[in-house]
């Protein structure tokens, strides 16, 4: 229970961190869910494959010392890191639109098809991760990436050398908020924003928005849907990039299951706020993540997920479409 105001502010930002994090995955579930009216179950692999980016840019870069740093003084190579995992997630997610969707699409398979699809892809594309150090033995390259395949570690946790300490910045009734979570909220907000009026101001937002809403006139109208739906892709793949380099900023370590929960708690999110709906998602990770750590403070942490996933079943049993259920083919501009 809340003992006092400092510390219900204190699982009130842990919440909306962890919230703002779950949303930014969401977002990948529902631009996809939006245009191709599909789960992309395999997204939560997306987002553990940037979190290994994040982590080897730092040992390439910084090498295999642990220490620890602050974050303007980690800042340099996290900015490169942050490249590196919306790069390497957006490539993933583009592999993933390409050999294990596309070919369903163009043969007009049954949705269910596809989601077996991408549950078999997220499977093979963690257990992939889990073999890194058996792919590079096979190259005779397992000497040279000891540092980033671990063979004696390929399935335990695998930590970031520099570990980003949080600086205190200023004091809300006894509760000193630190610069690490201000980052991870209001990148968050940041990212929610610019894909928010990406979608509803860009001629490819336009045709994100018409493919979504009707396929077949769209492409009357001379919308390229295999286009879209990269690009679709490609949009989900950046913001789940951006949500592993915030994760290891906070967290610091990842394994190659780390995506199964987080992905079961952003599909939560998305569902809860409306799945199809950009907003919604961001609405729907940040009620989670704070009815979490409220549910954690009341009842005790074994109870976080009890009490999250209660409230989605109740939110859905008065609003079955979602908090904010309007679907993305009917955003308006």
């Amino acid at each position: 229970m809340f003992g006092s105001l400092s510390s219900f502010l204190d699982y009130t930002i842990g919440g909306l961190v962890f919230g703002a994090i779950y949303a930014l995955i969401a977002l990948g579930y529902t631009m996809v869910y939006g245009v191709l009216q599909l789960i992309n179950f395999a997204h939560s692999e997306v987002f553990m494959y940037g979190t290994f980016a994040v982590a080897w840019t730092f040992v390439f870069l910084h090498g295999t010392d642990s220490v620890s740093q602050s974050l303007g003084e980690a800042l340099p190579i996290l900015l490169v890191a942050l490249l590196a995992a919306m790069l390497v997630s957006a490539a993933v997610a583009l592999l993933l639109e390409r050999f294990a969707y596309r070919p369903l699409i163009n043969k007009n398979a049954p949705k269910l098809i596809a989601l077996i699809s991408a549950i078999g892809a997220s499977f093979a594309l963690a257990e992939a991760m889990g073999l890194r150090d058996r792919f590079a033995g096979w190259v005779g390259l397992d000497d040279n990436l000891a540092n980033y395949v671990s063979p004696e570690k390929a399935r335990d946790v695998y930590s970031n050398p520099v570990t980003i300490q949080p600086k205190d910045l200023f004091d809300i009734g006894g509760y000193t908020v630190k610069d690490i979570d201000l980052v991870v909220v209001f990148a968050a907000l940041a990212m929610m924003v610019a894909l928010d009026q990406f979608v509803r101001r860009t001629k490819f937002g336009r045709g994100i928005r018409a493919t979504a809403q009707d396929p077949e006139a769209a492409a009357l109208m001379g919308v390229n849907s295999t286009r879209v739906v990269q690009v679709t892709f490609l949009i989900g793949g950046l913001m789940a990039g951006v949500a592993a380099t915030l994760y290891m900023m906070k967290i610091g370590s990842t394994r190659q299951n780390a995506g199964f929960i987080l992905g079961v708690k952003a599909f939560t999110a998305a569902v809860m706020g409306g799945i199809g709906n950009l907003r919604g998602a961001l609405l729907g990770g940040l009620i989670l993540g704070m009815m979490e750590a409220w549910g954690s403070a009341v009842f005790g942490s074994e109870w976080k997920d009890v009490t999250a996933f209660v409230l989605l079943v109740l939110i859905l049993l008065v609003r079955p479409s979602g908090l904010l259920g309007e679907s993305l083919g009917k955003a308006r501009a």
